[in-house]
Parts: structure tokens; sequence; C-alpha cells
């Protein structure tokens, strides 16, 4: 059986780390097997949907490279729904009800004051035909509950979590349909998950207990069930989910400069004692991706450790990857000596003003000044075709006496303008000779 796997996001919002991190490992544990990814757009809550979130969602998979093998929406999809609807109301798995909110709400409180669990009772079971006609007659629309079978155990093996259970007696029968036609989340997604081929369902640990009620949907409509995979939530470096996690979206997370690759290399093991590797790629990461590598605990997001990644990412990243982002004129030469400084792409633009120009160097005391005067002669005279910078040194500690940081500090001072930066080995060739001079003087 090919392995497939889906990232179902509503189009309410735009993608933030969480929905990157489920969509990422759907992709690498398809990949993994050889399978396929698909993307399925939740949109049918028609009036928080919003078709410039479907575009975000797409481009911000695509800026990650995952790339789905089909893409279904739900909003499409309406006369399937019916047609399985149907075949659940015949089958006597769906029934009509039409308690209000208020009234559930009621009924819930007068349950936890017993102390008992907050299930529905089922009552609407007990109306003839004659009282549904005599609603109908009276405009009062039904919403519509899955009738869960309470002599059917609910048990299965979660790729994560390991053996899970549930007795039906102590759940409520979900509601799958609102009285004004529109559907939930739950019915309509094991429909689609069966219509798509779906094998394996990887998802946060918050849809546990929907797991429970949606192994039912799939064997009242005779169909297999899924292998599923609950992973811990994401939580800040604080232990708690903050505001601020909860809305970092990838077009902010692109605008600070963080690459896709740190992004993937961080959030495909995160929840692991897997070392992060920025040297692996998102295949090499599929490669190795492993269920059983996921704890229970809460897999915490550090954007400081983001950070680092990052940088070892662009640290490693060739010049044909880079090109068409760097400052003009900067080339193959500038960017090996500039990349090892990068904590993010954008930095390339300030190192390279630096080789081109104008830069600002600080005050020097009458003696370092005298150096830099001979520094300036001794460039001039110099055969750039080699190593300027070891011949400019050598050339200067002989003539002054000087060594060490108050030989060299000075030079990248006068030179660049700052206290540190590339290697003046690599540097100083980018200069070129007659703009060295020109600083140095």
């Amino acid at each position: 059986m090919t392995v497939t796997t889906r990232f179902a996001p509503s189009p309410t919002g735009t993608l933030h780390v969480g929905n990157i991190r489920t969509a990422l490992h759907n992709w690498l544990l398809a990949k993994q097997g050889g399978g396929r990814f698909l993307l399925r757009i939740d949109d049918t809550d028609v009036a928080r949907s919003r078709e410039e979130h479907v575009i975000a969602i797409r481009a911000d998979l695509a800026w990650l490279g995952l790339h789905p093998e089909r893409e279904e929406r739900q909003s499409a999809r309406f006369a399937i729904y019916e047609a399985a609807f149907q075949r659940l109301v015949a089958a006597g798995r769906l029934y009509r009800c039409y308690e209000t909110s208020q009234e559930l709400d009621l009924k819930r409180k007068v349950l936890l004051g017993r102390g008992l669990p907050p299930i529905y009772d089922r009552s609407a079971l007990a109306l003839s035909e004659a009282e549904h006609a005599v609603k109908a007659a009276s405009g009062e629309a039904p919403h519509w509950r899955f009738l869960l079978d309470h002599d059917e155990p609910i048990a299965w093996v979660d790729g994560i979590r390991g053996p899970q259970h549930f007795d039906p007696r102590q759940m409520s029968d979900p509601v799958v349909r609102r009285a004004d036609g529109s559907w939930l989340y739950m019915l309509p997604s094991v429909i689609d998950d069966i219509e798509m081929g779906v094998t394996d369902v990887l998802r946060g640990e918050d849809h546990v207990s929907n797991t429970a009620t949606q192994v039912q949907m799939f064997r009242a409509l005779g169909a297999p069930v899924p292998r599923f995979a609950h992973e811990a939530l994401l939580t800040g470096a604080e232990g708690k989910l903050s505001k601020r996690l909860g809305s970092l979206g990838v077009s902010e997370l692109r605008e600070s400069g963080i690459e896709p690759e740190a992004l993937i290399a961080l959030l495909a093991r995160l929840g692991t004692s897997d070392p992060v590797d920025a040297a692996l790629d998102a295949q090499d990461l599929a490669a190795s991706f492993d269920l059983s590598r996921f704890g229970r605990a809460p897999a915490r997001f550090d954007e400081a450790e983001l950070a680092r990644v990052n940088a070892a990412v662009i640290h490693r990243l060739p010049y044909a990857r880079v090109t068409d982002r760097l400052p003009a004129g900067m080339g193959d030469a500038a960017w090996e000596a500039i990349r090892p400084n990068l904590n993010t792409l954008a930095e390339a633009a300030e190192w390279w003003r630096v080789v081109t120009g104008p830069v600002e160097a600080p005050a020097f005391d009458d003696e370092t000044r005298a150096s830099l005067d001979q520094a300036a002669d001794v460039a001039a005279g110099l055969d750039w075709s080699g190593d300027p910078w070891a011949g400019l040194t050598g050339a200067l500690k002989d003539l002054t006496g000087r060594k060490g940081k108050a030989l060299f500090l000075p030079l990248r001072q006068a030179l660049t303008g700052m206290d540190h930066g590339p290697d003046m080995k690599a540097l100083l060739p980018l200069i070129g000779r007659d703009e060295a001079v020109r600083r140095l003087g």
C-alpha cells in the first residue's frame, strides 16, 4: 500500500510554526515511505475562509519545498459529503436533534453538578416521526449527530503514543452537521481521507479524542481505518505556548532572514532527542524520519536555536544558490570571504559595503597613524597577485616591530572601519590595491 499523508489547513489565517511542523512531518512521512503528500484546504467555514489565505498557504509550502502531489478543497466536495451523509442516515448512524446551545449548556451543568461526565443524553433518539414532523412544520430545523456504537470498543496503536483505548459510553455523540446544513470538521474529514486514499494521519495530540470518534466513522462507512499518530504540541523555550509562538508565521520568519533549509532542519527533529543537523537536506531528513523517535513530552521551539541553525545553513550555501539575492557586483570570491560572518543573507550587503566603501575608520594616535602611513607605502609596492595580506603584515612587522593585536587591529580598522569581520587574507584582495592604499594613507 502506497503511503499517503495529507496536510489539511483551514484558510482562516496564515500558517504558523505549529502548522508548518505538521505539514513537514507529513511530507517527511510520505517521502520516507516513497509515497504521496496531499494538500486539503478545509474551507467549509465559508464565513471565515479567505482566498488570500489559500494563496499564502500554497506559497509558504512552495517556499519550504513541500510540494503536494494533489490538492483538494472541501468547498468543492459537498456532493461527496451529501452522498455519504445519506448512507449513514439510512444505516441509522446519524440522528436529528433540536436542543439549543443554551439547553445543552444547562444539561452539562446539571450533570457536572451531580459529579457525572457531561455526555449528551441522546434524548433526541426518543422523538417519534410525528414529533419530527411537527418541528419541521413549525420551521425548526435539526442538527445531526453521529450515533456512536457503545458495543464497539475504540482502540488503535498510535504511531507515537502507543496503544490507545476509549470507551464510547463515556463520549458524547458528536454533532456533524448544523441546522443550516453546514458541516463541522469531523465527518467531512473522514470522507475525504477515504476518497483521497489517505493511509496515515499524523497530527497534533489535541486531536486524539477526535480520532476516537472518527475510528467509528471510518468503520460505519465500510472503510479501512488509517494509521494514526499524534505528536506533542509545540511550546516556547519558556515551557509554554506563547502568544508569539502561536502566531509566528512563515512570512515573518522569511522576512527576518530565516532560510527554509534552517526551518526544515529544526522542525524535522523537534520532539526527538536527535541532534539538529544543518547539513541534512529535506531528502536526507525524510530517509531518516522515524515516528518512534518522537516522545510525548512537549516539543520546545527556541527561536535562538533556529537562529543558530540558520547561520550554520548559510555558512554552507554555495554561491550558485544565493547569487540572485546578493548585492550587485558581489562575486563568488566575495561570497566565500563574507559567508562565514553571516547570520542572515541580508547581512551580506553590509559586509559588501565594507569592500566597496566608503568606510569610516576611528581616530588613531600619532604612532599608529605613522605606522599606517608606512602600511600605505608598503601596500602600493606589493605584488597583489599572491597573498597581499601576508606580504603587508610581514613587511610592517619588520619595519615597525609591531606584532599581534597592535599590528593587525589598526590595519583592520583602517581598511574596513570595523574591529572584527571576515578573514583579511580573503577580504584585502577584494578591496584592491588602489582603495587599500587610499584607506591606509
